[in-house]
């Protein structure tokens, strides 16, 4: 309220002014008789009397009491608690990108958690294989095999690209305005997996630094068999983090322009 708006209330004081009628008394003097040859006995001489004059007296000025005034207690709305359902969730992070394409990637169930296991693993460098965020590719990892080796297939990278195009298109600043609003929640959650001394926001940027340390290499890539899973020839690709190796069968191309993603938004961060 401004200064302006207290002083109206204030009540205004009006002082009427009384006056006093002051009334005299008429004097009446009586008529003389006519003289007789009498004698005359002294008198007294008549003195008038004297009338003091009636003064009314004033009554008290009464000056109200002023009136205090009286403000009612500033109600300050709570402010609504934070929707952290799936759905909400996801239509939210849907509005950064393309719709349809970014929603036929997302899992639909427990984002906020997949993401922070997600991300806690991979600062660990480990993949989270039952909490990803987004759905898997529906093309194969391909090989074909020359001069009695196995390598890498181009075709394979083809099954990325969409995941990239998502990433890229994703707008930086919005995505990091919708991370602060729900850092709260974020936090509740990490803190029912992790360290009291651990933070998730160095969780963060440990995980982007892991992957961008992933080191540039010649393609084509050679590969073998073991078991059910492939493996890098070379032992000192091989000796790589899970989710560097991961990233490498992304392809050249595609490594180079989520590189270029991470690095933006761990500038931002």
């Amino acid at each position: 309220m401004n200064e302006e708006s207290k002083k109206s209330l204030v009540p205004h004081f009006t002082i009427g002014a009384i006056v006093l009628a002051i009334i005299l008394a008429v004097v009446l003097w009586p008529s003389e008789p006519e003289p007789e040859p009498v004698v005359v006995a002294p008198v007294s001489p008549v003195i008038d009397p004297i009338i003091e004059p009636v003064i009314e007296e004033q009554p008290a000025e009464v000056i109200p009491e002023p009136v205090e005034e009286t403000l009612e207690p500033e109600i300050i709305p709570e402010p609504e608690p934070l929707d952290i359902s799936d759905g909400t969730v996801k239509t939210k992070l849907l509005t950064l990108s393309d719709y349809d394409a970014f929603a036929r990637l997302l899992i639909d169930d427990a984002l906020l958690e997949r993401f922070v296991i997600m991300t806690n693993t991979l600062a660990d460098e480990g993949i989270a294989a039952n909490n990803r965020v987004l759905v898997k590719p529906e093309k194969p990892f391909r090989t074909y095999r020359q001069a009695d080796k196995e390598w890498i297939d181009p075709a394979s990278f083809k099954r990325y690209a969409p995941y990239v195009e998502v990433f890229e298109s994703l707008e930086t600043t919005s995505l990091l305005q919708l991370y602060q609003e729900y850092k709260p929640a974020i936090e509740k959650i990490f803190s029912e997996i992790a360290s009291p001394s651990d933070n998730f926001e160095e969780k963060l940027k440990e995980a982007i630094d892991v992957l961008l340390d992933t080191p540039e290499v010649p393609f084509p890539v050679e590969v073998y068999t073991d078991s059910v899973m492939y493996k890098f020839k070379d032992s000192q690709l091989e000796s790589l983090t899970a989710p560097q190796k991961q990233l490498l069968r992304t392809g050249p191309e595609n490594m180079r322009r989520i590189k270029a993603k991470l690095r933006e938004i761990k500038e931002t961060l």
